[in-house]
């Protein structure tokens, strides 16, 4: 029963990713409007979530600048919803069009040295893209490190949609095993290292937007036990599907630096980033759920 379920269930996901590929992108951002719709008016997806996240992190603002800013946050997250969707079906002139690396030429040392690096971000604009772009326009091979799906008909059709263009994905129970099979080529380990760690006791804690965060071990224990550099890939809507990445370095020698300082940069450059632009950020998901 439970495997029949989930062959259904993909069955209209594939339906759902054929419908939004053929849309022009103008009729799939109308799409888009009405999931919006849907989502905030009709349903009030998380709405409670989204305003505590806000409230917690701009505790000056009063209910009606928070209120404000709740309809470009769920016309983002609606947004990339469908521009998930699309990712299974975009030529790879569309992807360099739409998901362009400003300054690629910041990792080439590295290239030419033969030395890997880990590359960061949050969830944060379209990082979906990412997985697709990098790998096209740096000459690094790229490992994205992602959470395996419960359905593995989604989860085949994924891994393959996403190797096309280059990418591999390794599943983050075998993150460590996949730094260690790839130690002799130049490599770039894509992480979004902004969601709530799974072991708490391993966390780092650190002060962000203002509240006592946890954030994941992982991303810094890898930097410091291969001591490769890390990259904090920023990645701004310019506008409505189209977008820019700018790679800045965190840390050149991770071991170098004291424990909990690659997280602490990591942290204080995510934040600037939202601060800038809020509505850009996920805040749907439960970010402070964790106390210390």
């Amino acid at each position: 029963m439970l495997t029949g379920m989930k062959s259904i269930s993909a069955f209209f996901f594939y339906l759902l990713v054929w419908f939004i590929g053929i849309l022009p992108y103008r009729l799939m951002y109308v799409f888009s409007w009405l999931i919006y719709v849907f989502l905030f008016h009709v349903f009030s997806y998380r709405k409670k979530v989204v305003l505590d996240n806000l409230h917690l992190a701009f505790p000056k603002k009063d209910k009606k600048e928070l209120a404000q800013l709740l309809k470009p946050v769920y016309m983002n997250l609606s947004d990339i919803i469908v521009e998930g969707f699309r990712s299974f079906t975009m030529s790879r002139k569309q992807i360099l069009r739409r998901h362009k690396i400003l300054n690629p030429e910041i990792v080439k040392p590295y290239y030419e040295a033969g030395k890997s690096f880990i590359a960061v971000t949050g969830h944060y604009g379209n990082w979906e893209w990412g997985s697709l772009s990098a790998n096209l326009q740096v000459d690094h091979k790229t490992f994205a490190i992602y959470k395996p799906l419960s359905n593995p008909y989604l989860n085949k059709f994924l891994l393959k949609s996403r190797a096309r263009f280059g990418t591999t994905l390794a599943p983050i129970t075998e993150t460590t095993k996949t730094f260690e099979e790839n130690r002799q080529i130049p490599a770039i380990y894509m992480l979004a290292a902004d969601q709530s760690p799974s072991n708490v006791s391993r966390a780092y804690w650190i002060n962000f937007l203002g509240i006592d965060t946890a954030f994941l071990h992982g991303p810094e224990k890898h930097a410091r036990n291969n001591n490769y550099p890390v990259m904090y890939v920023d990645i701004q809507r310019v506008k409505r599907g189209f977008y820019e990445i700018e790679l800045s370095l965190l840390a050149d020698n991770p071991q170098d630096l004291q424990e909990g300082e690659i997280t602490r940069r990591y942290a204080a450059k995510l934040e600037s980033v939202i601060l800038n632009k809020p509505e850009n950020w996920l805040w749907s998901h439960k970010r402070w759920k964790l106390r210390r």
